[in-house]
């Protein structure tokens, strides 16, 4: 699955790699599979908004 945008791929990115840095925030994602984690990190950033806004994040996880 890809990432949704920037700041996702990066944490992700640091879960995979480093996460011992990790935000404390963000601890959760550890506990992805190492292969989740790297088809987020893996995402090419170069059309992905910065940060997702708001209403397109609760949009999004009504839908779930």
């Amino acid at each position: 699955m890809p990432a949704k945008s920037k700041a996702q791929q990066e944490a992700m990115a640091i879960a995979e790699h480093n996460p011992s840095a990790l935000n404390p925030a963000n601890r959760g994602l550890l506990s992805m599979s190492h292969q989740q984690l790297h088809d987020f990190a893996s995402t090419a950033r170069k059309n992905l908004p910065r940060h997702v806004p708001r209403a397109k994040r609760k949009k999004a996880n009504a839908a779930h």
